[in-house]
C-alpha cells in the first residue's frame, strides 16, 4: 500500500507464569541516523599469530528517535488515540525506561546465599554478592537485522506536555550493545536465551551471505588496480 513502510523496534520479553509475552516497542519515526559502531575483541596474546583474537568484534548502535502524541491520536487506531489521549507518550516512555531495569520484583531478582560453618574453634562465612539481570531486547531493523541488545544508555527530553503534565512530544537517544554468543550463553538457564541466540545467528550469517554476494564488485573493480 503506498505510504506504508516498516518501522524499527525494540522488543523486550517479558516473563509470565505460561510463556514469555513480547513488550514490542515501534519506533513511531524511524530514526534518520543510525551510528553502527564496531570495537576489535582483545588481542589472544599469541606471539606467533599476530592476528589471532578472543571472540568475535564488539558491535553497538546509538540512535535518536521522536515520539508525538498527536500523531498517534491522528492515527485513527482507537487504542492508541485512547491511550494517547489519557497519558500522552508516558506509556512509550515508560517501556523504554523499563528496559534498563532488572526483571521481575526486587525480591525474585536478588540473588544471594550466606553460608556460615563453625567447628573447630573456628567460623568460616561466605556470602555471594546479590545480582540481577535486565531484560533480553531484540533489535529490530528490517528483516535483515534482528540482534539481540543490551539498552546501555537511553537520554530523554521532554518536550511538550498537556493539561495533566502528560509528556505529549519527546526525543530519546538511545545507546544499544549487541550480545555475543559467548556472552548469551552466560545467561544459564533463562528461556530466552536460544531465542537471542537464534536471532544473532540469523543476522551474522545474512551478513556473510551478503559479503559473499560483494565478490560480484570485486572481481570487476580489481582490475587494472593490479600491475600484475
Amino acid at each position: 500500500m503506498p505510504g506504508k513502510f516498516m518501522h524499527g523496534a525494540l522488543v523486550r520479553f517479558m516473563p509470565t507464569f505460561l510463556v514469555p509475552l513480547p513488550n514490542v516497542i515501534v519506533f513511531q519515526y524511524n530514526p534518520e541516523t543510525i551510528t553502527h559502531n564496531w570495537t576489535q575483541p582483545p588481542s589472544a596474546g599469541e606471539r606467533t599469530n599476530p592476528l589471532a583474537v578472543r571472540g568475535m568484534p564488539g558491535e553497538s548502535f546509538s540512535m535518536s528517535i521522536a515520539m508525538d502524541a498527536s500523531d498517534m491520536i491522528a492515527d485513527g487506531s482507537p487504542v492508541a488515540e485512547g491511550i494517547a489521549t489519557v497519558s500522552g507518550i508516558y506509556t512509550r516512555l515508560a517501556a523504554l525506561e523499563m528496559l534498563l531495569y532488572p526483571t521481575g520484583s526486587a525480591e525474585a531478582g536478588l540473588l544471594g546465599s550466606v553460608s556460615a560453618s563453625v567447628g573447630g574453634g573456628g567460623s568460616s562465612a561466605s556470602s555471594s554478592v546479590p545480582q540481577s539481570q535486565v531484560p533480553v531486547v531484540l533489535f529490530v531493523w528490517g528483516p535483515g537485522r534482528i540482534v539481540p541488545v543490551r539498552v546501555t544508555t537511553l537520554n530523554i527530553t521532554e518536550k511538550l506536555y498537556d493539561t495533566l503534565l502528560n509528556p505529549t512530544h519527546a526525543d530519546a537517544t538511545l545507546g544499544l550493545t549487541v550480545l555475543t554468543p559467548e556472552e548469551l550463553a552466560a545467561l544459564g538457564d533463562d528461556p530466552l536465551k536460544e531465542v537471542a541466540k537464534a536471532a544473532y545467528v540469523y543476522s551474522q550469517g545474512l551478513r556473510q551471505a551478503l559479503a559473499v554476494a560483494n565478490l560480484a564488485n570485486s572481481v570487476e573493480s580489481i582490475i587494472g588496480m593490479l600491475p600484475i
